[in-house]
């Protein structure tokens, strides 16, 4: 019986909670049920869902069901997950975490959410997120801000803190999300979650919403790196099976990318997990990763697409955008032409740069922010007694790895003061399956008990959680 048994099924592995449904020890209807009773309980204070979709969760559950009486299940039936608002549902309204579209009825699946569909998942609900996915934190004019399952008072990053919220919080036991700078693995980071973005172009979203378009990719967050496989599995169409190492790998580790300040309490937890790497028998080298000039074809590129495609919102409906959306628009009414062809020639050297890096080493290994979660609405100015920018400061390490197009994870590592701290892996462009794998290793080297740190959670968060 896997340890987790001791829990609820919705924070069992995948594997397991398939297993006894093919056994008929449970039926997805049943854990569906739990589901969204756990979703009513929780979300009045998380904010992690803005719509459910029972009637359609059911229906898929009752699919579920058949298709494990008769041997047809597929690699995610009858496991409750949520979906990003970002992402169209069929029939369902996508707000992409805006006013703007609050009435917006989606008349197809986007391409991910289609093959978790044919997977077998079942669709409780459509997350929080950032107004069009243009925030690391998960505020917007619909509602209340999305708040941190293991403190309700800090938040759980963004743009997909209400996936990350959904999972942490044991109403679902996956989500999907997008990472367009850091969208997957900031809230993964701050809620103890492992989270996946793949290698660009490898999981398409077609007809899906276009937003931060040059970086942004679908992947998964879960409670382990098993079932994130899973879930990358099927958004890519193939099979990312685990396969045994072959060290020693190279490793680059970098404590403190550009010199950017890091919260000594979390950089003492994120280096004892990087040390980790050696005794798994890799090759660790302390060195600086060249990732300066992410900002200079990141920034351009996404305020390009920004006016381009809602541009004409400042002049439609201003007043229902926020302020942070505005602020984009605004400034992507002033870029020029030159100032985009520039940042697209950045692009592709930083690019050349990461490739060339990743030739001479397998892994980088970085935190993955520089602070856990803050207080909703606080975004830190001083880190380890440094000025630091409001708009980057607390999630520095992750947006470069958009802009280089290469598989990046966020991993959790320990614990400051009750608040989880997670440690970014990266590969080399089409090697997610080593990223997998080495995150799969580490995960296991680290004795990251995930059945003792939701016991810590269903004891001392839940309870506030719901209150």
């Amino acid at each position: 019986m896997p340890e987790s048994r001791s829990l609820h099924p919705l924070y069992w592995p995948i594997a397991a909670l398939r297993a006894a449904y093919a056994r008929g020890e449970l039926s997805p209807a049943q854990v569906l049920e739990d589901a969204l009773a756990r979703l009513t309980t929780f979300n009045p204070r998380l904010n992690a869902f803005l719509c459910t979709l029972e009637q359609l969760a059911g229906e898929q559950a009752i699919s579920a069901g058949k298709a494990y009486r008769n041997g047809t299940a597929g690699p995610l039936a009858g496991i409750p997950i949520s979906i990003k608002d970002t992402f169209d549902i069929s029939g369902a309204v996508s707000t992409r975490g805006s006013l703007v579209y609050r009435a917006h009825v989606a008349q197809a699946d986007s391409g991910a959410v289609r093959r978790l569909r044919a997977a077998g998942a079942l669709f409780v609900g459509k997350t929080n997120t950032a107004e069009f996915g243009q925030s690391a934190t998960t505020d917007n004019r619909l509602g209340g801000d999305c708040r941190n399952p293991w403190n309700v008072s800090r938040t759980p990053g963004g743009s997909s803190g209400g996936a990350a919220a959904s999972v942490a919080a044991g109403i679902v036991t996956a989500a999907l999300g997008a990472d367009g700078g850091g969208s997957i693995r900031i809230p993964a980071a701050f809620t103890g979650l492992v989270g996946i973005k793949p290698t660009y172009g490898l999981c398409r979203d077609e007809g899906g919403f276009p937003a931060m378009s040059d970086f942004c990719c679908p992947g998964p967050l879960a409670w382990r790196v098993a079932d994130a496989r899973i879930m990358l599995s099927v958004l890519s169409e193939r099979q990312l099976t685990r396969s045994k190492m072959k060290a020693p790998l190279r490793v680059a580790w970098c404590p403190r990318p550009e010199g950017r300040p890091v919260d000594p309490g979390l950089a003492g937890v994120v280096a004892s997990a990087a040390r980790q790497l050696s005794a798994l028998g890799h090759e660790v080298e302390e060195v600086d990763v060249p990732v300066a000039g992410w900002k200079e074809a990141f920034g351009p590129l996404v305020l390009e697409e920004e006016g381009r495609l809602r541009g004409h919102l400042l002049r439609d409906c201003r007043d229902m955008l926020t302020g942070y959306e505005a602020a984009a628009l605004d400034a992507a009414a002033s870029l020029d032409v030159s100032s985009v062809m520039d940042a697209r020639e950045q692009c592709r050297i930083f690019q050349a740069r990461i490739d060339a890096f990743l030739t001479r080493y397998d892994v980088i290994a970085t935190p993955t922010t520089a602070v856990t979660a803050f207080p909703v609405g606080e975004r830190p100015r001083m880190i380890a007694g440094e000025p630091v920018d409001a708009l980057w400061g607390a999630f520095p390490f992750t947006a470069a790895f958009n802009v280089a197009g290469t598989p990046a994870a966020s991993i959790p590592c320990g614990f400051i003061d009750g608040l989880p701290a997670g440690l970014q892996l990266v590969c080399a462009r089409g090697r997610d399956a080593l990223l997998l794998d080495i995150a799969e290793a580490l995960e296991e080297c680290l004795h990251i008990d995930v059945s003792t740190i939701q016991r810590r959670f269903a004891s001392e968060r839940a309870a506030e959680v719901a209150t």
